[in-house]
């Protein structure tokens, strides 16, 4: 349920005018997380609800904002730089520079990604290596 018919009209519980706010509850459900895990997000300075009394309100902004976390964090990203992109959302620097910066972090992260590849793939054929001698070992006994 919306609260933009109980929600005061002051500027400080709607950033945007006369846009929905949705409630942390709302935006829980719909993103399939917790309300703890948006007070995470709170606490780290990637999110700044307004009150409605005691109650969180959130804004399109809001909204959008915990989106593009949700999915940095789907991309392996570290909270740091997933809050270096969010804070360039909606900035008056316009999407280059938006653009550059995320650019450099997904190069950053498949480079990182890459290189867990490959360890990964060493640490395999050590594997594979290690269940062949102890499958010959089995067989001479």
């Amino acid at each position: 349920m919306s609260i933009e018919a109980s929600a005061p009209t002051t500027p400080e519980a709607n950033l945007e005018g006369n846009g929905r706010l949705f409630t942390i509850t709302e935006l829980a459900a719909e993103f399939d997380i917790t309300p703890r895990t948006i007070r995470f997000y709170e606490d780290m300075g990637l999110l700044e609800p307004s009150r409605a009394g005691r109650n969180r309100v959130y804004t399109h902004r809001d909204r959008t904002r915990l989106k593009l976390t949700l999915r940095g964090k789907r991309l392996g990203l570290t909270l740091q730089d997933i809050k270096q992109l969010v804070d360039m959302y909606g900035s008056d620097s316009g999407a280059a520079p938006q653009l550059k910066a995320f650019l450099e972090v997904l190069r950053s992260h498949r480079k990182q990604l890459e290189q867990q590849l490959d360890d990964i793939e060493v640490t395999l054929a050590e594997i594979s290596q290690h269940e062949e001698r102890c499958e010959a070992l089995l067989k001479a006994l």
